[in-house]
């Protein structure tokens, strides 16, 4: 009878122990960011912009983030984020991305993939389709503000949006949002 209790008391301590194992794994997984999944990969947190807290992320390394609006973001070039940015994380890179497009040389490029080879050497490639451009890694450390801008998509322009005290200092015509705070040129 003793071994029976006995049993039963260590069936229960193990059930016990696997099941607060799970809620802290799972709880510690929900509250991960964005931007530590990109760090855990040997990724910058830079790569996408501030702020972002809409995030999907599964077991596959699919990822999906939800922006507010489209918005553009200063680096050593441009770089446009659409409202949605998806791809597939693995160590050290993001293949099938969609929703990012990199500026260079007044022309944009969609960005198909991203990578770091060999973090010491200090570059991130980005595959723009015709070529890799790379950049310092230093660059994208730490998310940067994305401003909404313009962009031109298949000749179809996006609108762009600046802070109402810029367009007063740019001298341009301007129709405000309902806020007033922002106006499009």
């Amino acid at each position: 009878m003793a071994n029976i209790l006995v049993q039963q008391l260590f069936t229960i301590a193990l059930f016990s122990v696997s099941l607060s194992t799970h809620l802290c794994l799972s709880s510690s997984k929900q509250s991960a960011t964005i931007y530590d999944i990109l760090r855990s990969n040997g990724l910058p947190m830079g790569l996408l912009p501030k702020g972002i807290t809409n995030f999907t992320f599964d077991d596959s390394g699919r990822f999906e983030v939800y922006l507010d609006q489209a918005c553009n973001s200063k680096f050593e070039n441009e770089f446009h984020y659409d409202r949605n940015v998806s791809g597939t994380l693995t160590y050290g890179q993001i293949d099938g991305v969609s929703g990012i497009s990199a500026q260079d040389l007044f022309m944009w490029f969609t960005v198909k993939e991203i990578r770091v080879d060999i973090p010491s050497s200090g570059l991130i490639y980005f595959d723009v389709g015709v070529v890799h451009k790379q950049f310092s890694l230093s660059s994208f450390d730490t998310p940067r503000d994305c401003l909404v801008s313009t962009m031109f998509v298949d000749n179809q322009l996006i609108t762009q949006s600046v802070p109402k005290r810029l367009s007063r200092k740019l001298g341009t015509p301007k129709r405000y949002h309902e806020d007033h705070s922002m106006a499009v040129l």
